[in-house]
C-alpha cells in the first residue's frame, strides 16, 4: 500500500475513491469486485465516469451511498486477505 498524505477539507467523494483506489493499487475489476462484495452493482463504464475529469461530459459525481459501500467492500476484502 502507497502513502497518501492529501488535505481531506479540499475533497469530494470522488477524489477519496481515487486516492484509495491508487493506495490499494487497484484496476477497475478489483473495484467491480470489491463493491459486489457489500452487494452493490456497477458497470465498468459507470465506474469509469467517476474517474473522469471533472469538465469532462461524462464526469459523474460518486455519492455517499457508493462510496459507503466501497469502504464495507473493501474491509470485507481485506478481513478475507487475513
Amino acid at each position: 500500500m502507497h502513502n497518501v498524505y492529501v488535505n481531506i477539507n479540499d475533497m469530494d467523494n470522488n477524489d477519496i475513491f481515487k486516492k484509495l483506489r491508487i493506495a490499494f493499487d487497484m484496476k477497475d475489476t478489483d473495484i467491480i469486485e470489491t463493491l459486489k462484495l457489500s452487494d452493490f452493482e456497477i458497470s465498468k463504464s459507470e465506474l469509469g465516469a467517476l474517474f473522469r475529469n471533472k469538465n469532462h461530459r461524462n464526469y459523474k459525481p460518486c455519492g455517499d451511498q457508493l462510496l459507503r459501500n466501497f469502504l464495507n467492500g473493501l474491509i470485507a476484502r481485506e478481513k478475507n486477505k487475513k
